[in-house]
């Protein structure tokens, strides 16, 4: 009898064992590919500050452009994860080795579209820019938010901003 409830407790470690090193890996909002077209350049964007775990967050790439810079049709394309308090991650693919920018959102409401509200159409949604620029006035520049990407598998932190 002591064996066998020693061979169950065993048992029950191996189990428990198994079932951790299957759960430790995986995040609240893993990606097992990155975003965007594929391609042989990535790069990892770690956004911080959300308030709730709920909608997506979009992180949206724009070529070293400056009259395309956050106009409409201005952007190469938007890649989408599901949100994760307070920190979610997204690998993102980017042409090739470059200069671009990244703007971020969290839709929250996952309308997929970033939300405007008043006569002057001040934001809804928390927001952010590659390089965190301040945006307490007005937008930022072009220039404040480029982000050189110079090989695969780099790495930057975006911090958003709640209206």
């Amino acid at each position: 009898m002591l064996t066998t409830r020693m061979a169950m407790i065993g048992l029950s470690r191996i189990g428990l064992l198994s079932i951790a090193a299957l759960a430790v890996p995986v995040a609240a909002n893993a990606q097992t590919e990155c975003q965007g077209p594929k391609s042989d350049t990535s790069i990892e964007v770690t956004v911080s500050g959300l308030r709730e775990a709920k909608g997506q967050v979009a992180v949206t790439l724009y070529a070293d452009d400056s009259s395309r810079f956050l106009v409409k049709r201005g952007s190469m394309y938007t890649g989408r994860v599901t949100a994760a308090a307070p920190v979610t991650k997204m690998c993102l693919y980017v042409p090739k080795p470059g200069v671009y920018a990244l703007a971020v959102y969290h839709d929250a409401n996952g309308n997929q579209k970033f939300d405007r509200g008043g006569l002057i159409g001040l934001p809804l949604e928390a927001y952010g820019f590659s390089n965190n620029p301040p945006t307490f006035v007005s937008l930022p520049t072009f220039r404040s938010v480029r982000l050189n990407i110079a090989r695969s598998g780099m790495t930057t932190s975006i911090n958003l901003k709640y209206p």
